[in-house]
């Protein structure tokens, strides 16, 4: 049976709005061609990840599609928020950082909308330790 209320926690808009984006940059990586595979083999290989880089690539695929329904369901909170931040922070190591801070505007394909995302997940994990405690009457 599915508990609503713990569903619809106080963190629901949060949870579900990182769970959609992250569900759509994963789902769109595999309906749109071979766009994880060319992650894999054409940026992760070529930057020291060979001949792992395909494999890493649907890792990272594969555990944001089940951390973004976990989110969303509101199990396993802490661990998928931190999957989640752990894949951005690399993210922004590999790819965001020598672009600068800016997606768009001032600069390209920066680390900015990365790093709201962590501290998006970061405020799940912290506002999930509040509300899990139970207050002793």
């Amino acid at each position: 049976m599915i508990n609503k209320e713990k569903i619809f926690s106080n963190t629901l808009l949060l949870r579900f709005g990182v769970a959609i984006i992250f569900l759509s940059h994963s789902l769109h990586g595999i309906f749109t061609g071979n766009d994880v595979n060319d992650f894999g083999n054409l940026f992760l290989n070529k930057i020291g990840f060979s001949p792992f880089g395909v494999f890493i690539a649907w890792g990272v695929v594969i555990s944001q599609i089940i951390t973004s329904l976990l989110l969303i369901a509101n199990k396993v909170v802490k661990v998928s928020c931190i999957v989640n931040i752990i894949i951005l922070i690399f993210g922004i190591i590999t790819v965001h950082f020598e672009e600068g801070w800016y997606v768009v505007g001032a600069g390209r394909n920066g680390m900015e909308f990365s790093f709201i995302l962590i501290v998006v997940l970061l405020s799940i994990i912290i506002s999930d330790k509040k509300t899990g405690k139970k207050k002793v009457s």
